[in-house]
């Protein structure tokens, strides 16, 4: 089924875009008729980067560009706003922060390194992206949308310090819509449970799946294109009186 162009003329970047989650949700932006930034930051990414513009070129019919970049940097955010601006015009619609590190490390073994790696990417980073895309963002239909976690308020051994990162950053998410919300702007967060994913893959099967099983109503891990249809949404007019909400896409978590 062809997606409806609800957001024709619109320009969004996503973050961590190149396979998973940020994948699905740059290709749907593009079908909706969004001009879309995409970053990763490895080289490895960057062949997954140019087919994914390659398909939304050709299936959805959208311009899109990549910018590589090590979010850690933080540098970086200028630099994605300004290849953005440079490629599209002055103006920003819509901000997916996507891009997270995820790894198994318990209290004991979380090292000062670890802890800044994880932090720089998924709190700061954000923050930062935030700052730089608000002189272009256009009003009164600007969305902002965050990539939070079941993780950040269900608690699963050995995933403390990215935990910690997705509650930070669905006080953001609050916090940031009271900021914003007088001048139209929305800020929601989409947060999903196991999603197939490779960043899925990275987590210790042991501590994840016994307890997805144990507490999820559908008992299976999510697909990207189910959290892309949500973020989807939330990025169109339609949506304008939904904000500072922390939406869980998680398969029904009886904890949740």
């Amino acid at each position: 089924m062809t997606q409806p162009r609800t957001l024709e003329g619109k320009v969004a970047i996503v973050t961590g875009a190149s396979r998973g989650i940020g994948e699905a949700i740059a290709f749907d932006l593009a079908a909706r008729g969004a001009k879309v930034t995409l970053t990763y930051s490895s080289d490895r990414s960057r062949e997954p980067a140019a087919a994914l513009i390659s398909r939304i070129q050709s299936e959805a019919h959208s311009s899109a560009i990549d910018v590589q970049c090590d979010l850690k940097d933080p540098t970086a955010p200028t630099q994605i706003v300004r290849a953005t601006v440079e490629a599209f015009g002055p103006h920003i619609d819509i901000l997916v922060n996507n891009a997270a590190i995820i790894s198994s490390k318990f209290a004991q073994d979380i090292t000062i390194e670890h802890f800044d790696e994880i932090f720089h990417t998924n709190v700061r980073a954000p923050l930062l992206l935030l700052q730089a895309v608000l002189p272009h963002l256009r009003r009164p239909e600007g969305r902002i949308i965050n990539i939070s976690s079941v993780g950040g308020r269900q608690g699963y051994p050995g995933t403390g310090a990215y935990a910690a990162t997705k509650a930070a950053l669905e006080g953001f998410t609050r916090n940031w819509a009271a900021e914003l919300g007088g001048e139209g702007t929305t800020v929601n967060a989409v947060n999903p449970g196991p999603v197939k994913s490779e960043m899925l893959d990275q987590v210790d099967p042991r501590i994840v799946q016994p307890q997805f099983e144990a507490t999820a109503v559908q008992q299976r891990a999510g697909r990207p294109e189910e959290i892309a249809e949500i973020v989807g949404f939330l990025a169109e007019p339609r949506s304008s009186w939904v904000s500072a909400q922390c939406i869980s896409a998680s398969g029904g978590y009886a904890q949740y």
